[in-house]
C-alpha cells in the first residue's frame, strides 16, 4: 500500500505561485468587467463576475496541475459547458421581450477571462478582459445610434399590431371588431393577444399577418375602432421581430 505523504512534503513552491498569480489576475480583470456590469446595474454585477472568473481559473489550475495540459483542457470543457446553465438563470422573457443576454454573454466571457488566468496565460487574459470592457462600453453608443433609427422595412422584417381597450364584458366583441375593421382593410389577422385585464378595462392586440402595412391604412382602422362605442381607446404599433 502506497503511503499517503503530508501536504507539506509535496509542497512545491513554483507551482503555488503559478496558481497565486492566476486567482490574483482573474480576481483583478473580473473586477474591473463586474465593475462596469455594476455600475449600470445589471443583475449580475462585481461580486459575481469575480467569483466565475475567479472559479473558472481554480479549476483550469487545479487540471493543470493533477494532469498537466491535457487536465486542464478537460476541466476547460466542463467550465465551458457548465457556465451555460448560470447564465441562463440571467436571462429573463418579459413577453415579447428577452432580458439579460448580454449579461449572460459577460458572464460566459468573464468564465473565459478566468480559464486563460489559470492555465498560466495572464497576458491572454488580460487582452480577452481588454476586449470584453470595450464590448459593453466602446460599442454602446454605436448601439444606441442603430436602435434610434427608423424600422425600415427594405432591411426589417416587422411586426404590425393594433390595439384596442374595452369594458371587460366586450371584450368578445371587440375580437370581432378587429377582425371585421382589419378584414375591410385587408389586412388578415395572425392571432389577438390580450396585453392587459383589469378591473376596469381590458386591453386587445391584434397582430397582423403581413410585415409591412400602409400607415394610412392603419389610421383609418384605428379612427373607425374609435368610432365604435365598444372601443374606449386604440391605436397601432409597429416593432423588429425577433
Amino acid at each position: 500500500m502506497a503511503a499517503f505523504l503530508p501536504w507539506w512534503a509535496t509542497f512545491a513552491a513554483s507551482a503555488y505561485a503559478h496558481t497565486v498569480i492566476g486567482y490574483a489576475t482573474s480576481f483583478v480583470l473580473g473586477t474591473l468587467i463586474g465593475l462596469e456590469r455594476q455600475w449600470r446595474q445589471r443583475s449580475a454585477g462585481l461580486r459575481t463576475n469575480v467569483l466565475v472568473a475567479v472559479g473558472a481559473a481554480a479549476f483550469s489550475d487545479l487540471g493543470f496541475r493533477l494532469l498537466g495540459v491535457d487536465g486542464a483542457t478537460r476541466i476547460i470543457s466542463y467550465v465551458v459547458s457548465g457556465i451555460g446553465f448560470l447564465g441562463a438563470g440571467v436571462i429573463l422573457k418579459d413577453g415579447t421581450n428577452v432580458r439579460g443576454l448580454n449579461t449572460a454573454a459577460t458572464l460566459w466571457c468573464s468564465a473565459a477571462v478566468g480559464t486563460l488566468a489559470g492555465s498560466r496565460l495572464p497576458a491572454e487574459a488580460a487582452t480577452l478582459a481588454a476586449f470584453v470592457l470595450a464590448g459593453n462600453t466602446l460599442l454602446r453608443p454605436l448601439v444606441n445610434w442603430v436602435n434610434r433609427r427608423p424600422l425600415a422595412t427594405d432591411v426589417t422584417e416587422l411586426k404590425y399590431s393594433v390595439h384596442a381597450t374595452c369594458r371587460p364584458t366586450d371584450v368578445s366583441d371587440l375580437r370581432d371588431l378587429l377582425d371585421a375593421e382589419l378584414g375591410r382593410a385587408s389586412y388578415p389577422v395572425r392571432e389577438v393577444e390580450t396585453l392587459s385585464d383589469t378591473e376596469g378595462q381590458v386591453e386587445l392586440a391584434a397582430i397582423l399577418v403581413p410585415t409591412t402595412a400602409d400607415e394610412a391604412e392603419l389610421d383609418a382602422v384605428v379612427a373607425a375602432l374609435e368610432a365604435s362605442p365598444l372601443v374606449l381607446s386604440a391605436t397601432w404599433s409597429v416593432e423588429a421581430t425577433s
